[in-house]
């Protein structure tokens, strides 16, 4: 890839902190209003050259196990917002084109509401924080919010709520962000970097009784979560002598290889380059398991033709393990952002997590394949919790939001530069009114993208199936 100058892109790596009195960049901040008025964020223009969106996921699926990408069409095709979560590679295409200040934080790169949830730590609290880092690099702050506050539109408008439900749900995801941008600005650099959010702490936000009581079960039902009592039955058979991971075509299975035992060593060689990115303690632990069986597993909307797949590991015969293994490609941003710094996308996955996150799996890690295709690891379920959007109410929608944007803001705060931000921002909502009416119009242009997938099915350019 080339720049349009003809020379290699820059690569995307954070700037070094700013050390300056605050007062500097605070003016700094302030200053960028001139150059980017709050107000410019609003509304959204298709570019006059703009890619269709069919060609953009075309080209994303080269690479991709071709057996799958039906499954990966049909499941965008299924509604505007199963789409908008597949559709990261469009958007970020047409964020690059929308006004930005500079100002640059390790980004999410595929921020939307269902890639928030809760999970485990280490010390076994379950915190509240992003959980999807396949796209991560430093980019533009404001690409991960408009991608984020217009997800609340398209999820609002899934749900049949009102339009004006809807913009109010993209204005308190901006409001939030903002507000949070602002407290943490005058936070100690440690205190933001150990600032989480507990589930149990936010539980106690939810202003609906109903909607409160719904979280608490939830939240119960996944601390009583065990994986030898619960996922090993569902997910693995005993009948012979070693355990093997249960098939269920088309989305769970294992690859048909010619030479199984060049397969096997394939598996074990990858294995012990992961090994080798942990922490010496994290490989004592992991010592004590060993592999078992490996398959491939279909995940999200997204990832779908990607060879991600499960490892099944045991430290004794009522001792399991799951990893999941996740191919890792080039970002969805690096087109516009740069490329990445590492030479390894598991290690940029990684990396990015683990800077975003307050914190991360004991088992995250990385490697590369005999094919040279890159890989991230990490416990398959671990206590997580997703959201239940389908089923939110209007009132949720917007609580759901606002801790949406409080929980972008800290990850942010912790790589980019809090104080600019906050000062660009201000204590006034004019750049929650622009957020609001930029989702507003691109839920519109998704929803027309949507309908392009929908005609290219008919007219036979790509095949999409269905399923049970």
């Amino acid at each position: 890839m080339k720049t349009r100058s003809g020379n290699p892109p820059r690569v995307a790596t954070l700037s070094p902190a700013d050390r300056r009195p605050a007062a500097d960049r605070l003016a700094e901040g302030r200053a960028l209003r001139d150059r980017v008025p709050r107000t410019s964020h609003a509304g959204w223009r298709r570019p006059p050259h703009r890619r269709n969106p069919v060609d953009i996921l075309i080209e994303t699926s080269k690479g991709r196990l071709p057996e799958l990408l039906p499954i990966r069409y049909g499941r965008m095709l299924q509604s505007p917002f199963t789409f908008y979560r597949g559709a990261a590679a469009i958007m970020a295409a047409h964020l690059s084109t929308t006004p930005a200040t500079g100002i640059r934080v390790q980004a999410c790169g595929d921020c939307h509401l269902v890639n928030f949830g809760g999970f485990a730590t280490p010390e076994r609290r379950i915190l509240f924080d992003l959980n999807d880092f396949d796209e991560t690099l430093p980019a533009p702050w404001e690409w991960d919010v408009k991608r984020l506050a217009a997800s609340f539109v398209v999820a609002s408008r899934s749900n049949g709520f009102s339009a004006r439900d809807a913009r109010e749900a993209a204005a308190a995801c901006g409001r939030s962000y903002r507000e949070h941008m602002s407290e943490l600005a005058s936070m100690r650099a440690l205190d933001v970097w150990y600032r989480s959010l507990d589930v149990e702490a936010l539980l106690a936000r939810l202003r609906d009784d109903v909607d409160r009581r719904r979280a608490r079960k939830n939240l119960e039902k996944a601390r009583a979560k065990n994986v030898a009592e619960d996922d090993f039955p569902k997910l693995v058979d005993v009948a012979g002598t070693t355990p093997r991971i249960r098939e269920n075509r088309p989305l769970i299975y294992h690859p048909a290889e010619a030479d199984a035992e060049k397969f096997e060593r394939n598996v074990k060689k990858a294995f012990a380059s992961y090994h080798a990115t942990l922490s010496d303690d994290r490989r004592v632990l992991l010592d004590r398991y060993e592999i078992k069986d490996f398959s491939l597993k279909v995940v999200g909307v997204g990832s779908v033709g990607t060879f991600c797949g499960i490892l099944l590991m045991q430290a004794g015969p009522n001792d399991p393990l799951f990893l999941q293994v996740k191919e890792a490609r080039t970002s969805v941003f690096e087109p516009f952002a740069g490329r990445s710094a590492y030479p390894n996308h598991g290690q940029r996955v990684v990396a990015g997590q683990r800077l975003m996150q307050s914190a991360s799996d004991a088992f995250l890690g990385w490697t590369e394949g005999d094919a040279g295709r890159h890989f991230y690891l990490r416990q398959l379920r671990d206590m997580k919790m997703k959201p239940m959007v389908e089923v939110f109410s209007a009132s949720i929608m917007v609580n759901y939001a606002e801790i949406c944007g409080w929980v972008l803001a800290r990850a942010h705060a912790r790589s980019g530069d809090a104080v600019k931000i906050a000062a660009y921002l201000g204590k006034r909502p004019r750049f929650d009114k622009a957020l609001a009416d930029f989702s507003v119009a691109y839920a519109d242009q998704n929803e027309l993208d949507h309908q392009a997938l929908v005609d290219a099915v008919r007219n036979g350019r790509v095949e999409a199936a269905a399923e049970r």
